[in-house]
């Protein structure tokens, strides 16, 4: 008795082929599923951001401007400024400070 050759594979080659198949098949569009997943998540994050961007122009655009800082200092109390002067005139007429030096330190104390 001759046996014959078989020309395909049998039936154990053709299930481990479909298994591959079948395998491959499957970690590809697992793949392809994950990289769609972060796909959208960055466009999501990206849409978001450029949300809140806006917002932020809006409330910007709609607040007040911040009030001016006061353009010169608030002068000391009375009582201070007096005691101040007084100082000043004395070491003036002692000689310690020059007619100059004395106008800006009374300008100063002033508030001037």
């Amino acid at each position: 008795m001759i046996r014959q050759r078989r020309r395909g594979p049998g039936l154990i080659g053709t299930a481990a082929r479909t298994a591959v198949i079948a395998g491959t098949a499957t970690k590809v569009s697992g793949n392809v599923a994950a990289k769609q997943s972060a796909q959208a998540e960055q466009a999501a994050l990206a849409e978001q951001a450029r949300i809140q961007q806006a917002v932020a122009q809006q409330v910007a655009a709609t607040q007040p401007p911040a009030p001016p800082a006061p353009a010169t200092p608030v002068p000391p109390a009375s009582g201070d400024v007096l005691d101040g002067l007084e100082r000043l005139a004395a070491l003036h007429q002692q000689g310690a400070l020059t007619d100059v030096e004395f106008s800006a330190a009374k300008a100063k104390l002033l508030g001037l």
